[in-house]
């Protein structure tokens, strides 16, 4: 059963539910990774890059899908985008199917794209452009996004053109504290801020629409740096675009990448975190070992900042006391399930999951009153690229033990000049090769799962149509004109 209508919810759904028990699998998609969008280019091939985040918007019934800045490490010429698209929903089940594109919005300014490239010179943030996370603003229907280059965040209007910039905290600009000298590019010069291609990557939304969540990926170049464990959720008021609060995360450990992807909003005060490290299948990643410090982590936790103290003016490793966000045990492991990536109609073996599991979204309320929460990966397009800048198509057998030790690449949009990826050494590509794909897998979460959930609230026009199709204006209207009489 296909979902078509819109989802109504006028003031959020109350769940209530004490202990929060794991959401179970439903089924998994394995998207072709030479999927494109509406556009088409020559970076990439003119391919999707997938799901660096998802969101999903009840009131409008859409699913948005996130690219990041594009291949290239921000070297390459790419106008930035964000991909809507549909699913059939099984709503009895949970199941997914028939993933489409069936919109691709490029972000824009003063009437220029916004380009992936880094900033240049460095000092200037100028329309350098890194999405990572994606909400809908209830009230308003405008996209939020937010950036690891600034870290910025910002809001676009339903064409993707940019209406306004939030102001990010003067302590998190990447910097020289010295000289007070930003480098929005990479840490060159830098020893304060957050850290390069390190900054705003999770992204929520209160349901009433007045706050905006923002969280860096990992710590700050002044609070620990690469072996920091503590990062920050900053807190912005939807109306003044100002930070008004920010709180502080502890993550299960550093090295290896170890940084959070996703936020998402259960409630005001209740968020879900996706917090991972770079093991897995991926461009430029090892399957871990499984064991000890080589363990993949791909998890979701439950946090709460309602209990957190206000850390704006703190030095997060100074020593200072303070409350951190409260933290679940792992709510739910994502790489614990596997399916078939490569369609030969086997499952893959344990442990070969995306490496970058970047977007999570609450979905669709399902027929028995559980709900669909749907998990993505950013596949990086599937490429990588020498010190020119020439691009090269990755190609994994998924049969191999690790898949990446055994990967080719050839030549972007060519399967004849191909090389192992590992050594160089000339390669052929057999049928038993494929892209890295887009992976999307559905859970279905029951209420108790999620505790007190609170829906979107839907836009003043969305509301004021369900009223006027339930009757209820007409009746609010006569109530009025009555009470206007007695008067």
């Amino acid at each position: 059963m296909r979902v078509q209508a819109a989802v109504f919810m006028c003031c959020g759904l109350l769940v209530s539910g004490a202990a929060l028990s794991a959401p179970s699998f439903v089924n998994g998609l394995a998207i072709p990774g030479a999927t494109g969008d509406a556009f088409g280019t020559s970076v990439n091939d003119g391919r999707l890059g997938f799901f660096s985040d998802i969101y999903y918007d009840p009131n409008r019934n859409e699913w948005w899908g996130l690219s990041d800045r594009g291949p290239g490490g921000g070297v390459m010429n790419y106008d930035t985008r964000v991909q809507r698209f549909t699913l059939d929903i099984d709503m009895n089940t949970g199941a997914i199917a028939n993933f489409q594109v069936v919109q691709t919005l490029k972000f824009s300014s003063a009437g220029a794209f916004l380009n992936g490239i880094a900033p240049s010179p460095t000092s200037v943030l100028g329309s350098a452009f890194d999405p990572e996370g994606i909400v809908v603003n209830p009230l308003s229907g405008n996209l939020l996004v937010s950036d690891e280059y600034g870290p910025s965040l910002y809001e676009f209007n339903r064409a993707g053109e940019l209406v306004r910039t939030f102001n990010t905290p003067a302590g998190l600009v990447p910097r020289n504290a010295g000289s007070g000298i930003a480098n929005y590019s990479n840490d060159s010069g830098n020893n304060a801020g957050k850290r390069g291609n390190r900054g705003f990557e999770g992204l929520a939304i209160s349901p009433n629409g007045q706050y905006t969540f923002a969280m860096l990926q990992s710590a700050m170049l002044d609070e620990g740096g690469g072996s920091g464990t503590v990062n920050r959720i900053v807190k912005f008021d939807n109306n003044t675009g100002n930070a008004v609060a920010q709180y502080a995360y502890s993550m299960k450990r550093s090295g290896q990448g170890q940084g959070i992807s996703a936020l998402v909003a259960i409630n005001e005060n209740k968020f879900m975190v996706l917090e991972r490290n770079n093991l897995g299948l991926g461009a430029g990643a090892a399957i871990s070992s499984n064991s000890g410090a080589n363990l993949a982590d791909k998890e979701v936790y439950i946090i709460d900042i309602s209990g957190a103290d206000d850390v704006s003016g703190l030095d997060l490793d100074s020593g200072a006391t303070f409350a951190k966000v409260s933290k679940s045990a792992r709510w739910l492991d994502l790489d614990a399930t596997t399916i078939d990536l490569d369609g030969d109609g086997d499952v893959e073996s344990a442990g070969k999951s995306p490496e970058k599991w970047e977007g999570l979204a609450i979905g669709p309320k399902l027929n028995d009153g559980s709900y669909l929460l749907l998990a993505g990966n950013d596949n990086d397009y599937s490429v990588t690229q020498n010190g020119s800048f020439t691009q090269f198509d990755v190609y994994f057998n998924f049969n191999d033990a690790d898949p990446y030790a055994g990967s080719i690449q050839c030549a972007l949009g060519s399967t004849t000049d191909c090389t192992r990826t590992q050594d160089g050494s000339v390669a052929v590509l057999t049928g038993d090769y494929r892209l890295l794909p887009g992976v999307l897998h559905a859970y279905k979460v029951s209420q108790a799962d999620l505790g007190t959930y609170l829906a979107p609230v839907p836009e003043p026009e969305t509301y004021a149509l369900m009223l006027a199709g339930l009757g209820l204006l007409g009746v609010l209207a006569r109530r009025r004109n009555r009470a206007g009489q007695s008067a």
